[in-house]
């Protein structure tokens, strides 16, 4: 079998040096003698050249002595001629094999949706080979023929491997179950006692040693406190306000988890949550189950009217004046002052005084037995956030025909819990007949929660 040269000239090199290596391999197999207890190998015919290459060479195939490519060439053609890891040795040159594997890094691109990155490997692969798309489409359809050949070959291997898959899904199964997993809930944290601490605090104390106790900022100096009973400061701790309770418990972190006792916070929860604050008595054991025991919680974040204090509107208002001069206009800012006083007991003390009296000056006065213009003796009840003040009657003049009921709305803002009330509706009602008439709220402004320390 001869090649005529006018072919071998206008054909690219790495298929004359392919050509003449199916020759040689040709040849040392018709020479070889037959195996014993096989079948000789067949041999290609010219039809079948092409698939000829796809079989494992011998290693005993060598080189036409024609052509004598430099170190590089043969370095790269050895590579080519190793057989993939998946795969069996292909017919394409190095330069073809570097082109389809640009090919394949561009299709992953695409799958990912980087299209831009996948062009830009496309534009490569096609400058290093035209045939690029479908020698990769050879090689990906012999990887399937590989990988569906597979399992037949080592089927116990794979039973066994999906066997023991599943079982370990099996357990995995029933070990969730085991657990009893429910919705997502408050993080909760025991308390001293019988409490219990949610929320945030609840996961930061949960993370606290379970021994702590007071350190000295000073290692040389004592903390004379630290030999005290809990028990002691726990009563300390009753006798004061929320106020300084919340103040001693910044001091150290076993300052903190000894204010978090319930025995301190329930008797403030329970003197403050009762009626006009809720409906009925029932509804305070409705609140400790909804809080998980967690007074302190309950006493914080519960809307609430406090009694510690007085809400205090101020307010303005523009009065045109008059003068001797006409070419002069007079306007007077006229500053009034409203007051409510909330009592444990359902009443509410309002009092509207002008600026002559200073909110220092008012605020000593400010009790059940005050006579004076603009004073007025109601009731309230709290409803969610909304606060309910009724029958507001001046008790100077009993035979008044007409009362004033407000609805405020009770809110926390900026700093402080529950310390302003915005008006929502305003009426003076008729007492014989019932009829209420709206006044108007263009002057009034919200009520501030302004703490008091002593009435006397």
């Amino acid at each position: 079998m001869s090649i005529p040269s006018q072919v071998v000239a206008d054909e690219p090199e790495e298929l004359v040096r392919f050509r003449q290596q199916w020759l040689e391999e040709v040849r040392g197999k018709r020479n070889a003698p037959p195996k014993q207890g096989g079948d000789p190998a067949p041999v290609p015919s010219s039809s079948t050249a092409s698939e000829a290459p796809a079989r494992p060479r011998s290693p005993s195939g060598h080189h036409p002595p024609q052509h004598h490519p430099s170190h590089d060439a043969q370095t790269s053609h050895s590579v080519a001629k190793r057989p993939l890891h998946s795969a069996a040795p292909t017919p394409f040159g190095p330069a073809l094999q570097r082109a389809v594997e640009v090919y394949r890094k561009a299709v992953q691109h695409e799958q990912r949706g980087e299209l831009d990155d996948a062009l830009r490997l496309y534009r490569t692969a096609f400058r290093m080979d035209n045939n690029v798309d479908r020698a990769y489409q050879l090689m990906e359809e012999e990887l399937q023929k590989k990988a569906a050949a597979a399992p037949v070959a080592q089927p116990k291997a794979h039973h066994r491997k999906t066997s023991s898959a599943s079982d370990g899904i099996e357990m995995l199964v029933h070990g969730v179950q085991g657990l009893g997993l429910g919705p997502g809930r408050i993080p909760v944290a025991r308390a001293r006692g019988e409490g219990f601490v949610t929320g945030t605090l609840a996961g930061l104390i949960s993370s606290w040693p379970a021994n702590l106790s007071f350190e000295a900022e000073n290692e040389q100096e004592g903390v004379p406190i630290k030999h005290l009973p809990d028990e002691v400061l726990m009563m300390v701790m009753q006798k004061l306000d929320h106020t300084a309770v919340e103040r001693f418990a910044r001091v150290s972190r076993k300052a903190r988890v000894i204010t978090l006792d319930p025995s301190i916070w329930r008797p403030m929860v329970q003197s403050v949550l009762k009626p006009p604050q809720i409906a009925e008595e029932e509804e305070f054991e409705a609140l400790v189950v909804k809080y998980m025991t967690d007074y302190r919680r309950i006493y914080i974040e519960h809307p609430r009217v406090r009694f510690d204090g007085v809400y205090i509107a101020v307010c303005h208002y523009i009065r045109n004046g008059m003068g001797e001069n006409a070419w002069v206009n007079y306007s007077h800012l006229i500053t009034y002052y409203r007051y409510l006083r909330f009592l444990p007991d359902g009443q509410v003390l309002s009092l509207l005084a002008n600026e002559e009296l200073s909110p220092q000056q008012v605020i000593p006065l400010l009790k059940p037995t005050l006579r004076m213009k603009g004073f007025f003796i109601g009731t309230w009840y709290l409803d969610g956030t909304e606060v309910h003040v009724e029958d507001l009657l001046d008790p100077g003049t009993p035979d008044t025909r007409y009362s004033f009921q407000m609805i405020l709305e009770l809110r926390s803002r900026p700093l402080g819990r529950w310390n302003r009330l915005d008006f929502r509706e305003y009426d003076s009602v008729h007492i014989g007949s019932g009829e209420a008439t709206p006044l108007a709220l263009k002057n009034e402004r919200p009520f501030w929660f302004s703490k008091v320390r002593s009435y006397a």
